[in-house]
């Protein structure tokens, strides 16, 4: 009962996890402009993994994909990578989780393959879980370079370094830490937890199979056992045979038989 219960509440959480992985990964708010000190403030800008948008004080917003990709950063291209995998990843995790449930019976199958299934999907789980959260990490990890080398009264670096999406000028905007940064590490610690309470109902899903065998038990002969001969007298066996003539007398032949 512990296990299921245990294989349950991790199939779900995984599910929660993939669910904030997606979301962080199709939002557009990972890097969001900084406000603070902001002598701008009729535009407000922002940018995601796939395009960056700006919206204006009336509440207009446009939106412009990158249309370029190798124009992109190594370590933008990396990001995408590692969120499209961990949501792979995921979502093989899932599908082999619903078959290895202990509470839906599917068919024969045997209580081993359950968790050898349940087994596999945790460490899917896990595996999607930490490329969650080492993608976001290293987007993070831009945005406060970004942040550092980045000041209203120059040029600036931009988000980019080259300035993607037209957000570079006079008055280059610092960008800081988006929603979609916290929901994909939270999605991903989420995940990673589900992760691990499905390797844990796997070793209570596993059967005993030490089986009991009834053995006769044998005592080796004593190496002071004495044998003792037998003098009991023998019957002795005479195998000639006396022929007697036609006159009467004993002759000595001896007929062997076969």
């Amino acid at each position: 009962m512990a296990a299921t219960l245990c294989q349950v509440l991790g199939f779900v959480l995984s599910l929660l996890g993939v669910a904030g992985v997606i979301a962080a990964t199709g939002m557009d708010q990972w890097a969001t402009e900084d406000l603070f000190d902001n002598p701008v403030t009729a535009v407000y800008s922002y940018s995601g993994l796939w395009r960056s948008c700006v919206r204006q004080s009336s509440g207009f917003t446009e939106c412009r994909p990158y249309f370029t990709i190798l124009g992109l950063p190594a370590l933008l291209q990396a990001v995408r990578a590692l969120m499209i995998v961990g949501i792979v990843l995921g979502v093989i995790g899932c599908l082999i989780a619903i078959f290895a449930l202990k509470c839906l019976k599917m068919g024969n199958m045997e209580d081993n393959i359950k968790a050898t299934m349940t087994l596999t999907a945790g460490i899917l789980f896990l595996l999607a879980g930490v490329c969650g959260i080492a993608g976001v990490s290293a987007f993070a990890n831009l945005i406060v370079q970004s942040f550092r080398f980045t000041s209203y009264a120059g040029e600036g670096f931009g988000m980019y370094g080259g300035g993607v999406g037209g957000l570079t000028g006079a008055l280059t905007p610092r960008y800081t830490f988006g929603p979609a940064l916290f929901v994909g590490w939270i999605g991903g610690a989420i995940l990673g937890i589900g992760g691990i309470m499905m390797c844990l109902a796997c070793r209570g899903m596993t059967p005993d199979n030490k089986q009991r065998y009834d053995g006769m038990a044998y005592k080796p002969a004593s190496q002071h056992t004495v044998y003792k001969s037998d003098i009991r007298p023998r019957p002795a066996y005479n195998d000639s045979y006396k022929a007697q003539s036609v006159d009467g007398r004993q002759s000595t032949q001896k007929f062997d038989y076969v």
